[in-house]
């Protein structure tokens, strides 16, 4: 790889970061697991860089995020088939922000729930504001695909008991 070839990849990747981190977090629950997924896609797209045609950039690394993830769940389905035992999360929080940080434990947990095709789509629609058109671009499916999932993944999230609206917020609503 060229120098400019090098410097424009590390420009990309130091400005998509963040942005990539969040997303990737949606995906996988799990903070540490989404730093080392996007790593992962930004070292599988650093080896193709050359060959990423400019316009089609966020596109191919949202459709190596998603790809990846599912590989990823595939291979942890896998290792718990295997596993005697679970481990414990050892995730807690601390500090200021405990209820913005437990709101989004809680939409973690409720996307844990969806299949992985699923969590994609209503990440990327939700999370990352991408039309059904592109969605179905990035997962390489049929528009009508991601329709389906993101149908059955809002029903889902719907009624997951911790997502649903409190007693009192219920009343209100009356």
């Amino acid at each position: 790889m060229t120098h400019e070839s090098h410097a424009d990849f590390t420009e990309f990747a130091t400005v998509a970061w963040p942005r990539l981190v969040r997303t990737a977090h949606m995906l996988t629950g799990d903070f540490h697991e989404a730093e080392d997924l996007v790593q992962t896609t930004l070292a599988k797209m650093y080896a193709r860089w050359r060959k990423i045609p400019r316009d089609e950039v966020n596109a191919y690394i949202r459709r190596a995020l998603v790809n990846n993830n599912i590989s990823r769940v595939r291979k942890k389905r896998i290792a718990h088939l295997l596993m005697p035992f679970l481990p414990e999360s050892v995730h807690r929080s601390h500090g200021g922000h405990a209820e913005a940080v437990e709101q989004s434990a809680v939409l973690v947990q409720a996307l844990a729930v969806l299949s992985a095709r699923q969590r994609a789509v209503v990440v990327l629609r939700y999370w990352e504001d991408m039309n059904e058109q592109e969605i179905a671009e990035v997962l390489n499916c049929s528009v009508g695909t991601v329709k389906t999932h993101a149908r059955r993944g809002l029903e889902a999230l719907r009624t997951h008991p911790q997502l649903s609206l409190h007693p009192a917020d219920q009343e209100a609503k009356r």
